[in-house]
């Protein structure tokens, strides 16, 4: 044995000044970079396992979101990037360690991106050599981790919008009411609204440049000068003096709301909160569906209305999720682990725990079984993440054509393909061409929309010609119509052929005995359709929160 150590390589974005406080380092111990850093982050780690999640330590920086990432495209970085070579595992015990904001991912859309592995390195270096430039001067540079969310949480209250507001109040109304009973809430729907709240505060909460703009604020308010640590502490107790700064924070008037947002232009976020919202609702929505699933709701109800969206989810008889207890030999026991493997049954996490569905009382008999021949309706979802799997298991369970009390703000149809309609022969050749003759008339109908809303505005005349002469091709029309208009000639598309589905849901197509092939088939689009949907519902909560709470509300309003 050779007794090499392996090392894994990344890297990570560090200001300036981090750097020079490792020159240091270097410098005093005598070692090389990657020696160093790996010294320093191996104690760091060392010293941090051992404490409670909530008194490890994190860097200023992080909270801050500094440097900042470049605004827009082109944009040059103020960060410099810093190879890391560590043994095996050590950069993954290092974000465990480290601080994720509310909302925060490993991997996620900018401000969204948690920077766990720069924390850490970034704490690891200042605690051996401080790290400050003009920025950081000034500012404790060590919080512990629940200090600084509750430090980003101030600066969320500072940009909170109306939607958000609201469920805010009246949760803080609920607990109010909790303070004088019994602690628990004394009716279903307040323990849905502290639960949703719960989500919007930690899982989904938004992110954007200003919320870090109104930290950085914030901080040298509350971490300069001789008070810093005493406020520090008093961020990390989250006693009666921490819900009174929030609440004030929340609730702050216009002069003090924008001494805490200088540095920052106009804008206004009432659209993020509101998406935020329904984010919040449908990941609350997505739990209960799972206790429903494993029959922990109560209710053993072949049915569940899923909101958001609004659509009927029915369970066949007998199907049942089964969280089975875990053993030292892995991490699903037998036989559980071999019908996963042989795509007979999903696992998908639940309370952190693997769950596994669908499975049916064994006849006669102790214990659980697959269903019989289920793979086909299974099989889209063999490549999916752990985390998507309960949304494909809502997906064969939609019944498309349920008849609500009230007509849905969405489609919540089924459109399929007609030319995969017609080749697993859902239809026949006249309907698909009827379908098709269809998609080219509303298409050719949005092309003469478009060119109507033109002739109004008293556009170019040859502009308007040549968008009258691509009229014919789809791909030149988009092209013309992004000279006059860059945003309707990137949203103009070219109308699919579809064929709605008049049956109910991919699951009861299952129990129909309808083919395999077919059956796989509907659980992958109805998969697809879904996710559409919601996307769709996401997007029409951001409209809904601009109708119902934009500016309008001077309270609604935010600056970036």
């Amino acid at each position: 044995m050779s007794g090499r150590m392996e090392i894994t390589e990344t890297n990570v974005r560090l200001p300036s000044c981090a750097f020079e406080a490792l020159a240091t380092v270097m410098a005093r111990e005598g070692t090389s970079r990657d020696a160093t850093v790996r010294r320093l982050l191996a104690e760091h780690i060392g010293r941090q396992e051992p404490e409670h999640p909530e008194d490890r330590l994190t860097h200023i920086s992080t909270v801050l979101r500094y440097p900042p990432p470049p605004r827009w495209r082109g944009d040059s970085r103020t960060d410099l990037p810093l190879r890391l070579r560590l043994p095996t595992g050590l950069a993954e015990r290092a974000r465990t360690v480290s601080l994720r904001l509310p909302g925060q991912y490993q991997r996620a859309y900018r401000d969204y991106q948690g920077r766990m592995l720069t924390d850490a390195v970034m704490t690891a270096i200042a605690v051996a050599e401080p790290v400050t430039d003009a920025f950081l001067d000034g500012l404790l540079p060590l919080l512990r981790q629940r200090a600084a969310r509750n430090l980003w949480k101030l600066a969320a209250a500072t940009l909170c919008t109306r939607p958000e507001i609201l469920l805010l109040d009246a949760a803080e109304n609920v607990r109010s009411q909790m303070a004088w009973t019994s602690g628990t809430p004394s009716r279903e729907k307040d323990q849905h609204l502290l639960d949703v709240v719960t989500a919007l505060e930690e899982d989904v909460a938004w992110h954007s440049p200003a919320r870090f703009t109104a930290a950085a604020n914030i901080a040298r308010d509350l971490l300069t000068g001789p008070q810093a640590k005493d406020n520090e502490q008093l961020l990390h107790e989250e006693g009666e003096a921490w819900h009174d700064l929030y609440q004030d924070t929340l609730h702050a008037d216009e002069e003090h709301r924008a001494r805490l947002l200088h540095g920052t232009t106009s804008y206004d976020w009432t659209g993020r909160g509101g998406t935020a919202v329904w984010r919040a609702e449908r990941q609350v929505a997505l739990q209960h569906f799972e206790d429903w699933l494993v029959g922990r709701t109560g209710q053993d109800t072949a049915q569940y209305m899923m909101q958001p969206p609004g659509w009927m989810l029915v369970r066949p008889f007998g199907w049942n999720a089964v969280r089975p207890t875990l053993t030292s030999a892995g991490p699903l026991p037998q036989p559980y682990a071999a019908w996963a493997a042989q795509g007979r049954v999903l696992v998908f996490p639940y309370n952190n725990r693997p769950a596994l569905w669908p499975l049916q009382r064994r006849p006669g008999l102790p214990g659980w079984e697959p269903v019989p021949g289920i793979e086909p309706l299974l099989a889209a979802a063999q490549t999916l993440r752990p985390e998507q799997v309960t949304g494909f298991i809502e997906a064969v369970l939609i019944d498309w054509n349920h008849e609500l009390d009230e007509d849905p703000d969405l489609c919540l149809a089924l459109d399929l393909p007609v030319g995969r309609a017609y080749d697993i022969g859902l239809i026949t050749a006249e309907e698909r061409q009827h379908a098709m003759a269809e998609a080219r008339a509303a298409t050719l109908q949005d092309m003469d929309n478009i060119i109507a809303v033109f002739k109004d505005t008293g556009r170019d005349e040859d502009l308007l010609r040549a968008l009258q002469e691509a009229r014919g091709s789809v791909r030149q029309f988009a092209h013309v119509a992004k000279r006059f208009n860059a945003r309707i000639g990137s949203d103009f598309r070219v109308r699919k052929a579809i064929w709605r589905w008049p049956g109910r849901s991919a699951a009861s197509e299952f129990l129909a005995g309808s083919p395999a092939d077919l059956v796989q088939w509907l659980a992958e689009v109805a998969y697809d359709r879904s996710s559409l949907v919601l996307q769709q519902a996401m997007q029409q909560a951001w409209g809904y929160a601009f109708d119902q709470y934009g500016r309008r509300d001077s309270r609604g309003k935010g600056r970036v």
